[in-house]
């Protein structure tokens, strides 16, 4: 088994193409990333890639933007993942976690723990969801509208509302950071579902080669169980399949039982659960 580091995120989408695109859905966080690097190298400080590869096949990859988790594909060689374990930990990577679908994602956690010390911790389970077409929804007063950068202060306050609810912490990117790059960026965005006033926040972006990533979806506390939330998601995920995205993917926390009760309701189907990890260095290694 061999193990390459890449640096251009061109020759990483092209040479994994067979891999990832084989689950477009599985493997959207990963294209989506590698994308954008493709189209805006600047947009994460900086970036990494790996592949491994068994008789000069691609069988699994990974990718990283320092500080945040490293993200592993579906392997299709046994060991792969070890593999990469092992070379990350030889080459001296540091990682903060990793995140990845089940099982993929226990088999690098197990691989790197025995290969470094180091002790996993849950910081999120998550599903994946993936929807060609969106249903009819119940009638919700108001309407959907892009967000432009008269919005910056609502959407950064929200951005940061929503990474604290669901992380429990500030993300290591600035909300700022979050909002301004999406706002710069013809293909990605923000819409909010206005009644009155703006009273919920769906964005997009994260393009694969056929669909985009919805998310994140916020409604502020005093607004929730009205119905913004779905009528916002579908009006946004209609939108981009009239745009001519065979797909709509989007990820939900499985703790909250609300939201992917919404998503199935307005046509999104699950594809696999995911696993966001915490990786704590083994005492005395940094």
């Amino acid at each position: 088994m061999h193990v390459r580091r890449l640096g251009d995120p061109s020759d990483f989408l092209a040479e994994t193409a067979p891999l990832l695109l084989a689950d477009e859905a599985r493997h959207n966080l990963m294209l989506g990333i590698a994308g954008m690097l493709d189209r805006r190298p600047g947009v994460y400080r900086e970036h990494h890639f790996w592949i491994a590869e068994e008789a000069g096949k691609p069988v699994a990859a990974a990718l990283q933007t320092p500080p945040f988790n490293l993200i592993v594909s579906q392997p299709q060689f046994e060991g792969a993942l070890a593999a990469l374990a092992d070379s990350l930990a030889t080459d001296g990577t540091s990682l903060p976690g990793v995140t990845g679908s089940i099982p993929e994602v226990e088999d690098f956690a197990l691989a790197w723990e025995a290969r470094t010390g180091s002790a996993r911790s849950i910081r999120m389970r998550q599903r994946i969801y993936r929807a060609t077409k969106i249903g009819p929804v119940a009638e919700v007063p108001g309407r959907a509208r892009a967000a432009t950068a008269v919005d910056r202060a609502l959407l950064v306050s929200w951005v940061r509302a929503f990474v604290e609810e669901t992380l429990g912490e500030p993300s290591v990117r600035s909300p700022e950071e979050t909002v301004d790059a999406r706002l710069d960026d013809t293909l990605s965005g923000f819409v909010l579902w206005e009644d009155a006033e703006p009273v919920s926040l769906a964005g997009w972006g994260g393009l694969t080669p056929s669909g985009v990533r919805i998310g994140p979806v916020y409604t502020p506390p005093e607004r929730r169980r009205r119905g913004y939330a779905s009528a916002l998601t579908a009006a946004v995920s209609a939108e981009q399949l009239g745009r001519g995205r065979r797909f709509c993917f989007l990820y939900t926390d499985l703790e909250n039982p609300t939201s992917n009760r919404i998503y199935t309701a307005v046509g999104y189907e699950p594809v696999c659960d995911s696993i966001d990890y915490a990786f704590e260095p083994a005492r005395g290694r940094a």
